[in-house]
């Protein structure tokens, strides 16, 4: 399913987080204000992954949606309760490239919408994640290593609740790169369908 055609987008499917949340995610951010290295995202833009697409052609967004909505009917997941919270690092504190904000409840719900969704993508075309799936919250990327000191600092001090919200849907988003960074647009939108 992945093209080369000259007309693509790029996508992954993630749960949007609410307004909210963005207020958390700043404070926690600027405990890295100093720290050399460290691009945070920007928190209004904050979500949480399910699955990354990359390249989707044009012509393959409507199996991908209709993908998107076997995968979320596949999963049985209803609306659910969702806790941000906690804070960790890939690959690890040796070696930081993301800084992320953990889930506590709404684990399981998560994972299993991830299995439901890397089922439906891989059987289209798209690569499976090469990786174990652990919810997370991306918080800021690391360009190299000079503020590593003080992200693992952070880390190691620091257990922040963010804030919970109840997760009513999932969302087909298109990522545009740019030169003050990716600009995320849903296009479109699978409801959780209440047990």
């Amino acid at each position: 399913m992945p093209s080369s055609s000259t007309s693509s987008v790029r996508a992954f499917v993630a749960v949007e987080l609410p307004d909210d949340l963005a207020e958390p995610i700043a404070d926690l951010q600027s405990a890295f204000a100093e720290a050399a290295g460290v691009r945070p995202v920007d928190p209004s833009q904050a979500h949480l992954t399910l699955t990354f697409l990359g390249d989707v052609a044009a012509a393959d967004l409507e199996a991908v949606r209709a993908a998107g909505e076997r995968a979320v009917d596949r999963a049985g997941v209803g609306p659910f309760d969702c806790a941000v919270e906690g804070l960790g690092v890939f690959p690890s504190l040796e070696y930081v490239s993301v800084v992320w904000a953990g889930i506590g409840e709404g684990t399981e719900a998560l994972t299993r919408l991830h299995g439901a969704l890397e089922a439906e993508t891989t059987a289209l075309g798209f690569d499976p994640e090469g990786h174990e799936f652990t919810p997370h919250v991306t918080l800021a990327r690391m360009d190299d290593g000079r503020g590593k000191a003080r992200v693992r600092e952070v880390v190691r001090e620091r257990d922040p609740e963010f804030g919970r919200f109840t997760v009513e849907s999932v969302a087909l988003i298109e990522s545009t790169l740019t030169e003050d960074g990716p600009i995320y647009e849903p296009i479109a939108t699978f409801d959780l369908e209440p047990e």
